[in-house]
Parts: structure tokens; C-alpha cells; sequence
């Protein structure tokens, strides 16, 4: 299986020659590039070498995932990384509340769950995801919230190989001192912080000047169970992509400190549409 590419199981790959759209700053869909034909480098000398990398990295699909615990600016950092590179921005999280607004199988199976107070299995999880991803197997995209158990990262490895995976590691203190702080949305899941990234009007959602809510797990005395249960699910997940060879972690306590090197990173693998300072 060639890297970074995706499809369902028991289907061939795609042609090697044809590659999805990338995203512009604006959001709009751009053509990708076809692959490559043999070229020698000293034939072309109105095309740098470095050109010719680029071409060539901006022809192969980026697959790549950004694990986190809750409260880890991992929003954050898929949103600008989403702007810098063209990639599709992925969240679990919103698909999951597409699909219990949708009435579609997969909403009608999650509600069931969370009406009863539980959390959505992996399966079900695993099934609206598979479902996203074949939607864009021509596609540059970043997972955000998938996959969280071993579970749900071997089910995406039977279909597809990863370019890379990010993990933030943030202190626990830091950590407990964002979700404490931290107001949410429900309609759309945006994210406010009252220490650093709080609403024009206090309470009140920007876009649509509906109330904000604190969920019972951002409360403090739930916090430290939360951050110990995402610890023990993403722990195996993390070994599994660090023997591997594709695991880069970045540890701190600011977004935007860690964000530099994270654009780094990236720029190694596919060329920006936007400069570090433009982000």
C-alpha cells in the first residue's frame, strides 16, 4: 500500500497519476497536480531541484492525525494547519453532530446512546468515520478526535497508511486550568476560553448570540478523571504509531509556541499556501 493512500478494503488504489484537490486560504478546492513522469534534473535547467521536490511532494495525498488530550489547543492547531497547507480539516466531533442532526443510521445508533448517558462505542464512531474518509479518498486531510482507542486506529489502518501523526503534550496543570476555563457552543462545538480566548460578549456565542454552555466534564471536579481516561485509551494508540517511525510529539504550554515547528514539520511533507507569519 503506498503511503498516505486510502480505500476501501478489497478495492485497488487509485491510478498513481491522479491526485485530489487542495483547499486555498480561502477554502475553495484547487486542482492537484498528476504525478511525475522520469525527468532528468540536469535536462531542466529552468527548474531548480528544489522545484522539482515540491512538485513532487505536492503530487502524493497527505494523510495525517493530530492526537491530544481535551484542552490541548488541538482545534486549535488542526485549524491552522488546515489554512497553511490546503489539507481537509476533519473532526469527529463535528460529524458527530452533523449526524445526530441528520437523522441518519449512524445519528439515530449515537443518540441512542447519549440519551442513556453513555458514551458512543468505537464502532459506531469507527462507521462514521469510515463513511467521511471514503467521501474523500482524492483529498489531503488531518484527523482531529479520530482515532482515540487502538481500537479505532487499527480499524483505520486496515484502510489506509498515515504520513504522520502529531500528539501535543501539554502539563496536567495547564491542562486542568484551559478546561476549567473553557465555554463551548453546543450547536456548533466552537470553543471559547475566558483566559485567553474569551467571547466579545461574556456567555454568549459570537456567530450566532446564542448562550454558551459548560460541559459537566470541563467542570473541575471532572477534569482529572477525564484527562486520566483519555491517558489510558491513547496510550497504546501513541506506541502504535511511534514503532512505526511517524509519531512527532511536541510538548508546552502555548499554542503558539508550539505551533513553529509544527508548521516545520509540515513543510517538509507538502509545500504551505501560506507563510508561518500569514497563519
Amino acid at each position: 500500500m503506498g503511503g498516505g493512500q486510502c480505500w476501501p478494503r478489497g478495492l485497488p488504489p487509485r491510478p498513481a497519476d491522479v491526485y485530489g484537490p487542495r483547499l486555498d486560504a480561502g477554502g475553495a478546492a484547487r486542482l492537484g497536480s498528476v504525478g511525475l513522469g522520469p525527468v532528468d534534473a540536469l535536462s531542466c535547467p529552468a527548474e531548480p531541484r528544489a522545484g522539482l521536490r515540491q512538485a513532487a511532494m505536492a503530487s502524493k495525498l497527505l494523510r495525517a492525525v493530530v492526537l491530544g488530550p481535551p484542552g490541548s489547543g488541538k482545534g486549535t492547531v488542526c485549524e491552522r494547519i488546515a489554512r497553511s497547507f490546503g489539507l481537509q480539516h476533519l473532526s469527529s466531533g463535528q460529524f458527530l453532530r452533523e449526524s445526530l442532526g441528520g437523522g441518519g443510521e449512524v445519528g439515530v445508533l449515537a443518540k441512542q446512546y447519549l440519551e442513556r448517558g453513555l458514551l458512543v462505542p468505537d464502532h459506531v464512531i469507527t462507521r462514521m468515520m469510515m463513511t467521511e474518509l471514503e467521501k474523500r479518498r482524492e483529498q489531503h486531510w488531518l484527523l482531529d478526535g479520530f482515532p482515540r482507542t487502538l481500537g479505532q486506529a487499527e480499524a483505520l489502518d486496515r484502510i489506509c497508511e498515515l504520513d504522520l501523526v502529531i500528539s501535543l503534550n501539554i502539563p496536567f496543570e495547564t491542562l486542568k486550568d484551559r478546561l476549567s476555563a473553557r465555554w463551548v457552543h453546543p450547536g456548533s462545538g466552537r470553543v471559547y476560553n475566558m483566559d485567553f480566548n474569551p467571547p466579545h460578549v461574556p456567555g454568549v456565542d459570537d456567530l450566532t448570540g446564542e448562550p454558551l454552555v459548560q460541559s459537566e466534564d470541563d467542570r473541575p471536579e471532572a477534569v482529572a478523571a477525564r484527562l486520566r481516561k483519555y491517558k489510558d485509551a491513547a496510550k497504546p494508540v501513541i506506541e502504535m504509531y511511534k514503532s512505526r517511525g511517524i509519531l512527532h510529539s511536541f510538548s508546552g504550554t502555548e499554542t503558539n509556541k508550539i505551533w513553529p515547528y509544527v508548521y516545520t514539520l509540515l513543510s517538509s511533507k507538502i509545500p504551505p499556501i501560506l507563510s508561518d507569519e500569514e497563519n
